[in-house]
């Protein structure tokens, strides 16, 4: 990245976008512009190649199908997998959560390989689908406050001995295995079933890409009363008794 240029990718956005998750690049974008940084956005349709010179990858979700297309495409590419390896930040929502991991059930109810990029392996759950607002906490390491999206899946998708959760749930689903986490982060991979969009919700989580991007502790201020009214009526809207 040069000094006052962010490199941001936005994958697939004609398979994977599903329930406004391409604000989160709007978000990510206008934070970074905010701060006196200019972003170069691409937006990489599933028939052009992924550039591996990005330095924010962010993939959304998507219906089985083109979640089964978007793995393919990817895996054949593999220009995502180099950019990791380059040091590049990812973050995933939903199906692209699912994509990054070892496998997942596809819509032809076979096991897909994923790209390996989060120590994850998702199925398919055999209860009722996850549906509804979730809170919560956080990964105490990465210090930010308290997580709140809308979740959407059947999938249920279980974290190997690397993954760490993303955070635990108050309420909701998240990973769907009983155990209370949702998502998963290793190093500069992130996954979250998380919709909302989610970086809309939780700005803190776009400023913690950022941060990591730039490799610095801290970021200039900037106007969250937006955000934080947006939080307080979502977490409100979720805790308020049925």
């Amino acid at each position: 990245m040069s000094d006052n240029s962010l490199r941001l990718v936005w994958v697939y956005p004609d398979l994977l976008s599903t329930y406004g998750d391409q604000g989160n690049a709007l978000v990510v974008e206008r934070r970074a512009n905010q701060r006196g940084l200019h972003v170069e956005r691409h937006d990489v349709r599933s028939d052009q190649p992924v550039p591996t010179s990005g330095d924010i990858y962010l993939i959304g979700g998507g219906e089985d199908r083109p979640q089964r297309l978007a793995a393919e495409r990817l895996r054949r590419d593999g220009n995502l997998s180099r950019a990791v390896a380059n040091g590049a930040i990812v973050f995933s929502v939903c199906a692209g959560y699912q994509i990054l991991g070892h496998e997942f059930i596809n819509d032809l109810g076979q096991r897909e390989p994923g790209l390996g990029l989060l120590d994850v392996t998702s199925t398919r759950g055999e209860a009722e689908r996850c549906v509804g607002d979730v809170l919560a906490d956080i990964d105490e390491p990465l210090g930010l406050p308290q997580l709140t999206g809308f979740e959407n899946h059947q999938g249920v998708t279980h974290l190997g001995p690397t993954a760490r959760p993303f955070a635990r749930v108050r309420l909701g689903k998240g990973n769907g295995t009983g155990d209370g986490t949702e998502g998963a982060y290793n190093d500069t991979v992130f996954g979250t079933y998380m919709h909302g969009p989610v970086l809309a919700r939780n700005p803190q989580i776009a400023d913690m890409l950022l941060r990591l991007a730039l490799d610095v502790n801290a970021l200039p201020q900037v106007d969250d009363r937006w955000y934080e009214a947006l939080r307080t009526e979502r977490i409100a809207a979720a805790t308020q008794p049925a």
